[in-house]
């Protein structure tokens, strides 16, 4: 048990305020680091995820988006769902199209129009199988079954062939499929994912194809799990023969091949390369996706998002800088962040580096979570702006991939919250919620309040059946000079330091309490190492956003000196007049600016 000395409320937010106003590192600091690959120790045995009905979480932006995009899941018709995959399988097929790129006709295949027909129907399946972990609602799991069971008597050899997509549709179908199984217990599902299976095999191309259009690159993952779920073995060995070595190889050796790629498949891939650690034990292909990471981060803006046009970059390039008045589509949002949290949940489970978590708390935060939800007609947002005059806009692509991607987003955000091992307890997002578990015959029920990253201050509250030694370990951000940790009102003697986590092994009880403290010091973040002048202002976790379409002037200590105005709002008294700042969450239509000069 740690040390503990008596420690007001008080003199814990004082204490915390003053170390992080004393530090001696610089409050602006590039976006970009770079120098020699660092690749963390991996766990002798991996954490483990918490279930979907695990975790309850209590934050209306949350929670907000998925239900947004579960009554959208349940309202669609099923035989609007339907009609793509029965034309191309020849069948009769009722219903009206749902448009965009779910339409399947294939004399006017169009990028804004009939590109991908029926692509997302396994992920929406996928969505609703976590939802209803989430939910229990019946009426979720008899909606997914009937859909499955409607796809597999569609199903048939033409479907694949007159598909012009076979990898990434297969890949989206066992998803779908495999999650039935694991999340909603439907009987058939593994049967209808042999069916797709030997229907789609003869038609795909056996090997993991370079910079393909359709994919086949990505597939591993998915192979990977449904073998880890029990789908049998056929899969591990298919999961084997998908894997990209000749993108992984350079990677796993410390040499970026990034440039030029297509960035959400991409990224997307190293998860196949951390599910062939996980599975086959790897570590070539950990090395990978490590050093993937590395490079993924080196060129990221301050948000977490990275590929602006969809693009990788060279290492060292200006192209994000570049990017900053030469497009407006600067992150695949949706697709993108679906990405980085399986990258980023996969490497913190095998590592328990709190990077990882720092990294995902950012993208959702300037991200995901400020997404626009999809409409009922397939207006999807697709795109994050990063644009010096940037607005938030609906795409002109209707049902793009970034509609089935979205649904499964926001069921995940519970999945990646907290993480355990045989003794202990991670909370790595700062969210209010709850987790319930049992550990040592002790059924244990951890609640965390607070308003953060708007306010610094998070709370976790224990309820225990009886008494249970482990540890609670906090993930203590990189950026959180001053952080500081109190049990039951008494500080704790541990070292808390940022870029960790702090770990709290005790004897727990019914009631104890656990302050945290993460300091919201303002910092600048350069846009890259040869534009330090180019910068994006920092609260936490938080990028604010400058309000208004003039480009926004002042001075580093005159952003530095920044002032909350309301609870999501600041203001930087500028060179011509008050700057009004947001968080990307509570953008709606106002034009803003993530960067600006830093005079």
């Amino acid at each position: 048990m740690p040390q503990a000395t008596p420690f007001s409320r008080r003199r814990f937010v004082k204490s915390a305020s003053m170390l992080a106003a004393g530090s001696v590192l610089p409050a602006w600091l590039p976006a970009q680091q770079t120098g020699a690959l660092a690749q963390a120790p991996t766990l002798a045995t991996p954490l483990t995820q918490f279930t979907y009905a695990d975790v309850d979480l209590h934050s209306p932006l949350h929670e907000q988006q998925l239900n947004d995009h579960l009554d959208l899941l349940m309202s669609l018709s099923e035989d609007n769902l339907l009609k793509p995959i029965r034309q191309m399988a020849g069948r009769p097929a009722p219903g009206d199209d749902l448009g965009g790129w779910y339409t399947y006709d294939p004399h006017n295949i169009d990028i804004e129009g009939a590109y991908a027909p029926a692509c997302t129907f396994g992920q929406w399946v996928s969505a609703l199988a976590r939802m209803y972990a989430i939910k229990r609602t019946p009426a979720i799991r008899d909606r997914l079954r009937r859909l499955n069971r409607l796809y597999a008597q569609a199903l048939n050899s033409t479907y694949f062939e007159v598909n012009r997509f076979r990898t990434y549709s297969y890949d989206k179908l066992v998803c779908g499929l495999m999650d039935s199984h694991q999340f909603a217990q439907d009987p058939d599902a593994f049967s209808i994912l042999e069916h797709t299976t030997d229907t789609a095999l003869p038609l795909l191309p056996g090997h993991a194809l370079e910079n393909s259009s359709d994919e086949s690159y990505t597939l591993s993952e998915n192979l990977f799990l449904a073998y880890q779920r029990g789908a049998g073995a056929r899969y591990k060995v298919l999961g084997t023969a998908y894997l990209d070595d000749a993108y992984y190889d350079p990677l796993s050796a410390g040499h970026s091949n990034f440039a030029g790629r297509h960035a959400y498949s991409h990224v997307n891939s190293l998860s196949s390369a951390m599910q062939a650690y996980l599975t086959l034990g790897s570590r070539k292909h950990l090395r990978a996706a490590q050093n993937g990471f590395e490079f993924l981060t080196q060129q990221s803006f301050a948000t977490g998002g990275w590929g602006p046009n969809e693009t990788l970059q060279a290492p060292g390039s200006t192209d994000l800088y570049d990017s900053l008045t030469h497009t407006h589509n600067s992150f695949e949002t949706p697709c993108g962040s679906y990405a980085h949290f399986k990258l980023t949940r996969y490497l913190l489970c095998a590592t328990g580096d709190s990077r990882y978590g720092d990294s995902m708390e950012r993208v959702m935060y300037n991200t995901i979570l400020g997404a626009k939800p999809i409409r009922a007609d397939g207006r999807t947002f697709y795109y994050a702006d990063y644009n010096q005059q940037a607005q938030k806009v609906y795409s002109k692509r209707r049902w793009p991939c970034c509609s089935g991607t979205l649904p499964q987003v926001a069921a995940d955000y519970r999945i990646s919250t907290y993480f355990r091992d045989a003794r202990s307890v991670y909370a790595n997002l700062y969210v209010p919620s709850v987790v319930r578990w049992q550990q040592g015959g002790a059924h244990i029920e951890l609640t965390q309040t607070g308003n953060y990253p708007f306010e610094s201050a998070v709370a976790f509250q224990f309820s225990l059946s009886k008494a249970a030694d482990f540890a609670l370990n906090l993930r203590i951000p990189a950026w959180a000079l001053g952080a500081a940790v109190a049990v039951n009102g008494r500080r704790v003697g541990n070292a808390v330091i940022p870029g960790t986590f702090a770990s709290i092994r005790r004897t727990w009880s019914s009631g104890d309490r656990v302050q945290l403290e993460l300091p919201l010091t303002a910092r600048l973040e350069a846009i890259d190492a040869a534009h330090f002048d180019t910068a994006a202002l920092m609260s936490g976790p938080l990028v604010l956003f400058a309000i208004g379409k003039a480009p926004p002037t002042a001075t580093r200590s005159q952003w530095l000196a920044m002032r909350k105005t309301g609870a999501q709002s600041w203001e930087v008294n500028g060179a011509a007049g008050p700057i009004r700042l947001l968080p990307f969450t509570a953008i709606a239509d106002e034009p803003y600016s993530t960067y600006f000069r830093v005079s």
